[in-house]
């Protein structure tokens, strides 16, 4: 009987808690972490080094960060919201095509504003951001010679090999430097590589040798700034 007391007076405490939420720190976090996300994502722009589209990548960071603001906010108001949060979580899958590390590392930066900002920790936030922002930043000019390498070269194909790639581009690129490598299911591959062409007519040889390898050959070139 004791123990169906206990939970008796457990499920009460629940059913009886008063959901106490501050309307006017709610408004400023949700303002402020909108704010921070929109900074960061102008900063994954255009010091991000990932391959993917970064513009459309950083444009789900404000509502990302809002939204996790607006749970945490929610959840510590009340223990049987963040109870019942866990069950819910506990049944949901949360799958994303994170190809790269640095996504999964800016994803995780705007997640980390957005529970700091709901857990009212307001200038500690603040203070993190500025200082993460200025690592990015200064990580930029670590990879200054990278970010020099103008042209984005993805190969992707059937039945192709990376070191026949490798070698036609050692040929005709003064540059080369390998970003991304998938190995597909049916013998795709696909490859995604920084590179520099001196001229006009070793990025032609290039591309007709590429196409050579095999008649499924897809090619893009992506350029930063323009080739010339």
């Amino acid at each position: 009987m004791a123990l169906n007391e206990q939970f008796q007076t457990f499920e009460q405490f629940l059913s009886n808690q008063q959901v106490t939420i501050d309307y006017s720190y709610l408004i400023l976090a949700l303002l402020v972490v909108a704010l921070l996300s929109w900074i960061l994502s102008r900063l994954y722009i255009k010091y991000g080094t990932s391959l993917s589209n970064r513009k459309n990548f950083s444009s789900n960071f404000v509502l990302l960060g809002t939204t996790t603001t607006l749970i945490i906010i929610v959840v510590k108001s009340s223990l049987a919201l963040s109870l019942g949060l866990v069950g819910a979580l506990s049944i949901v899958r949360f799958r994303a095509a994170i190809k790269e590390p640095e996504e999964l590392a800016f994803l995780f930066l705007v997640i980390s504003i957005g529970l700091g900002l709901g857990a009212g920790q307001l200038v500690t936030t603040i203070i993190a951001f500025v200082i993460i922002s200025l690592l990015i930043w200064v990580r930029h000019f670590f990879h200054k010679k990278e970010e020099n390498q103008n042209l984005c070269l993805t190969i992707s194909g059937e039945n192709i090999k990376l070191k026949d790639i490798t070698s036609i581009l050692d040929k005709y690129c003064s540059v080369i430097s390998l970003k991304r490598f998938d190995d597909l299911k049916n013998n795709i591959l696909e490859a995604s590589f920084f590179v520099d062409f001196d001229s006009f007519s070793k990025l032609e040889k290039t591309k007709e040798e590429l196409k050579a390898l095999s008649k499924n050959v897809n090619i893009t070139y992506l350029s930063k700034s323009g080739l010339y």
